[in-house]
């Protein structure tokens, strides 16, 4: 089993997607089969062959949000530790070298958005922040090479 943790926004646009795709698309994809085979010949019938692998991606996205929902932890926002920096934290840097500041919220890995300023736990910057204190030093080793910055505030 693999325990993905979530919040509860997250967890419910999963929800959506998956009552999305089984009560709308599902029974769409099920109409283009019947009305393909209605065509006649299957063994020449591309409409049938698309809608086939249609249904064949869609009972796979099926699936897997299934099995993201029942192995989803919700994450007790109201429980987090603001003294140092852990999932959900929102944590205020400053570049050290160029003094400039940038806020990122450490999230799940399915809710990431950079242009939002949430980054993934599993991040090389968010693992070179988690445990870390307002005020602590950290070097973090990027692909770019390696970027010193301060903790300025931790806030939820």
């Amino acid at each position: 089993m693999n325990i993905k943790y979530c919040t509860t926004e997250s967890l419910e646009k999963l929800k959506t997607e998956l009552s999305y795709l089984i009560n709308t698309e599902r029974p769409a994809i099920s109409q283009q089969i019947a009305d393909a085979r209605d065509k006649g010949d299957l063994s020449e019938n591309a409409e049938y062959d698309a809608a086939k692998n249609a249904q064949g991606m869609l009972e796979l996205r099926i699936s897997q949000l299934e099995e993201t929902i029942r192995n989803s932890r919700i994450i007790d926002e109201t429980k987090i530790d603001v003294s140092k920096v852990a999932m959900l934290s929102t944590v205020e840097l400053k570049n050290l070298k160029n003094n400039s500041h940038i806020t990122y919220t450490l999230v799940p890995e399915n809710e990431a958005d950079i242009k939002k300023g949430k980054i993934s736990i599993s991040s090389p910057v968010a693992r070179g922040l988690l445990g870390k204190s307002t005020g602590d030093k950290v070097d973090i080793k990027v692909p770019a090479g390696s970027i010193a910055f301060e903790i300025i505030k931790i806030s939820r």
